[in-house]
């Protein structure tokens, strides 16, 4: 906060009133008025400059600071590792890489319940973590259906299995862009994700139950009980390790893959008695798979591997160490205040740093070169060309992103979250059983976990302390709120029916997947608020 008051109406209802304008217009932009997200972004953003700066009285130097750190967050590091992650997935599109790895998975087994739990849960994950933004929702249900699977239903399983990935997609983005906001109590991504080990492993060892339930029931359950271990438990596990000694990038990453190769060798050995197929007559049409040798299949899998080493190395202490102040590689760091951004509250300007080599971005990037360099079938042009098509993809959602951080720049900046946040606090310890249902808005209505988080996390983080809890419970619970209404957002439902051949369905899918998003919201709900009787501030 920037400002000297967060109460200018010295009215905490009124003032908390006014500071929820543009969080209330950005909704009404999506949902009444049907606006494009980049369209409601930026009309929310205008009504954001003339809150903060004609009624919080937030300076216009700071104003502007506050837009151009916004956009320079969203552009590096976010838009970079976005960028980076989905061009590292055209290029093993390209090289055929990425062929190979869908046969590798189809081939374990023919029974139908074990290839759901290989696509739909596993597989799933892995994509959301290299590359997200609607990727996996639309390859897994593609190849659902190649397998013998009814459209709609694919759509709705592989919506449902994305539940247990979700809050870490592209290289854990949802959960890293807390490290760009500021948070008050000093909350980091590395505390959200250690927070989010409280509750959604719970949701990880759930999911491919649920997922073998709504394919053949509790029979199908029984029928496949080890092959459901053999993913939920290695994925969980892993992920809850990554989660809490190493942060959230490699969260969807090397886990789904464990699951795969434990689901692989398990196959081996156990099939179960009878083999599902999903139509009547249990003969449905598959896609056949072609047959690869193991160094064929270790070749097309080696851009993830180089990417999960790299990873490890860029987001490892010493690492991180090199480029901190006094490290062996701090003078790469270049450091400069935004002009016109000195204040008598924080005694300096907007500080912003910039530095391309230490950003998980380049590791991603550096996976690609290698991938490209290993390859016979694709050379600098054509990747040059796949990273041109890669920006026409997403220029508008990272634009989008960078008025969204620039929002919540100025709402944090102006003390219009201050101001939230006390009015919020009013409800007192009861406001942790509420806390999810803001995450659970907030994609539902934006379709990002990401923008989601910039936006609502920083009321989680003020309110936290006013309440008696962790700021990183409530900003998980943010997260995990978010993860869940990931199955009903419009652009989720969106990007599943198109990708299945079935737009104008939407509200159909809708349906299939509600009862599932409730009912986990329910549930969370309740056990936010028993965490925060147990967690103090």
């Amino acid at each position: 906060m920037l400002v000297t008051s967060f109460d200018p109406f010295n009215n905490l209802a009124i003032s908390a009133i006014i500071a929820s304008i543009p969080i209330i217009l950005f909704l009404l932009c999506l949902t009444v008025f049907k606006m494009k997200g980049i369209y409601a972004a930026l009309t929310t953003l205008i009504v954001t400059i003339i809150i903060a700066a004609f009624v919080f009285k937030l300076p216009f130097g700071i104003v502007t600071g506050g837009i151009a750190e916004g956009f320079y967050q969203g552009i590096l590091p976010i838009g970079f590792i976005v960028m980076m992650a989905v061009w590292l997935y055209k290029v093993t599109v390209e090289t055929g890489q990425f062929e190979t790895i869908q046969d590798s998975i189809t081939s374990v087994s023919e029974d139908q319940r074990i290839q759901l739990l290989l696509i739909g849960f596993s597989f799933n994950a892995f994509l959301e973590g290299v590359a997200g933004f609607g990727v996996p929702i639309a390859i897994c249900a593609v190849l659902l259906i190649q397998l013998g699977f009814e459209p709609l239903k694919a759509a709705m399983l592989c919506l449902i299995g994305n539940g247990a990935a979700g809050a870490y997609g592209a290289i854990g983005l949802p959960v890293s862009v807390i490290n760009t906001l500021a948070l008050p109590g000093n909350v980091e991504a590395i505390d959200v994700s250690r927070a989010l080990n409280l509750s959604l492993p719970l949701l990880s060892l759930f999911v491919p139950f649920l997922l073998v339930f709504i394919l053949d029931g509790f029979k199908g359950i029984k029928e496949t009980l080890p092959a459901i271990l053999a993913v939920a438990i290695p994925f969980t596990v892993l992920q809850t390790i990554f989660n809490q000694f190493q942060g959230p990038e490699l969260a969807d990453v090397i886990p789904p893959l464990a699951a795969m190769a434990v689901l692989a060798l398990v196959s081996k050995r156990f099939q179960p008695k009878h083999i599902y197929r999903v139509n009547n007559n249990n003969e449905a049409e598959t896609l056949e798979p072609k047959k690869h040798s193991i160094g064929e299949i270790v070749y097309a899998w080696s851009p993830f591997v180089i990417l999960t080493v790299l990873v490890l190395i860029w987001s490892s202490k010493f690492f991180k160490g090199l480029f901190a102040e006094g490290g062996a590689l701090s003078f790469m760091n270049i450091v400069f205040g935004i002009p016109g951004t000195n204040n008598d509250v924080s005694g300096h300007p907007i500080m912003l740093t910039f530095n391309l080599i230490n950003q998980t971005g380049m590791a991603l990037l550096l996976a690609g070169v290698i991938t490209i360099l290993m390859s016979k079938k694709i050379n600098f042009k054509t990747a040059g060309a796949l990273l041109v098509q890669a920006f026409k993809e997403l220029w508008l959602p990272i634009i989008t992103i960078c008025f969204i951080l620039a929002i919540a720049k100025l709402t944090t900046y102006g003390g219009l979250t201050s101001a939230m946040g006390e009015a919020i606090a009013k409800t007192g310890t009861v406001f942790p059983l509420l806390s999810p249902i803001l995450g659970w808005i907030g994609v539902f209505m934006t379709g990002s976990v990401t923008n989601n988080n910039a936006l609502f996390a920083p009321i989680q983080a003020t309110v936290a302390p006013q309440v008696g809890t962790s700021g990183a419970l409530l900003v998980a619970a943010n997260t995990a709120g978010g993860t869940i209404a990931k199955l009903i957002s419009p652009q989720s439902i969106a990007i599943a029916t198109a990708a299945v051949k079935q737009v104008g369905k939407e509200s159909e899918l809708l349906k299939m997947t509600l009862k599932y998003s409730i009912g986990l919201l329910v549930f969370w709900c309740i056990w936010t608020f028993i965490l925060s009787l147990i967690i103090g501030a």
